[in-house]
This record gives structure tokens, C-alpha cells and sequence, in this order.
């Protein structure tokens, strides 16, 4: 389960994947709500590792 906590880090280090413009969202361009929208995600994945790791009981 600990993989998951390498995606943000390979999703935000590719940057000729989202160093675009288009397509924009309400306004901002790719680059910047790709961005945005890994906040809330690694939150998320950090939590579902914590989640996984106390009920098995850490390693």
C-alpha cells in the first residue's frame, strides 16, 4: 500500500505531462489546476496509507 504514496510525487515531477494551457477549468489553465488538484488527492492518499497501516498495525 505504501506504492501509493509515489504517484503525487511522479504525477507533479513529469512536467511535459500538464505544461499546457488547454483545457482550461473555470478559467485557469491546465498547469495550474493539475497542480491544485494533487493537494486534496495526496491528502487523500496519505490518509487511505494511515488508514491501512493502523488497522494492520504498522510495520
Amino acid at each position: 500500500m505504501h506504492y501509493l504514496l509515489a504517484l503525487p510525487f511522479i504525477g507533479l515531477l513529469w512536467l511535459p505531462f500538464y505544461n499546457r494551457e488547454l483545457p482550461s477549468l473555470f478559467g485557469f489553465p491546465f498547469f495550474y489546476w493539475y497542480q491544485f488538484a494533487w493537494v486534496p488527492l495526496t491528502a487523500l492518499i496519505i490518509w487511505l496509507v494511515y488508514q491501512h497501516d493502523r488497522k494492520k498495525g504498522g510495520e
